[in-house]
């Protein structure tokens, strides 16, 4: 049987790290400096987004995190020894993007469980406006 995008989001899910809205802005109080990586499209990022969180799209995550490819964006390549925490609306596609990310080497890698809408509900700190960075 064919698989569907709920078989991969579980899949993810099951071997991956999650980090809670709770914990990640703990990190962030106690002065740790994790890359978090918006993984929505720029159009979402510019509604809202996480305060100094780094936009790249989940279409092209794999190419942004490859020291090779001509797509690939240094602060993010850059991170792989680095906690990296990736977020989206609800955690599906960082979820996908997170076990890619595990699987291209990263030492640790996160997936923001829940996504942005948890993060918010958590009232926790989001910012609106176009991203400003180039964009892989």
């Amino acid at each position: 049987m064919p698989k569907t995008l709920s078989d991969f989001i579980r899949e993810a899910r099951a071997r991956i790290e999650e980090i809670s809205a709770d914990d990640l802005a703990e990190l962030l109080d106690d002065g740790a400096e994790p890359l978090i990586v918006d993984t929505r499209e720029p159009y979402e990022y510019a509604v809202r987004h996480i305060p100094g969180s780094l936009l790249i799209p989940r279409g092209v995550l794999e190419s942004a995190a490859d020291p090779n490819n001509a797509r690939r964006v240094e602060a993010l390549y850059g991170a792989r020894d680095r906690t990296v925490v990736l977020y989206c609306d609800t955690g599906a596609r960082s979820a996908m993007g997170t076990a890619v990310l595990q699987d291209m080497g990263f030492a640790d890698v996160r997936n923001l469980a829940g996504g942005l809408k948890l993060w918010e509900a958590e009232d926790f700190e989001v910012e609106e406006g176009e991203y400003a960075g180039a964009l892989p």
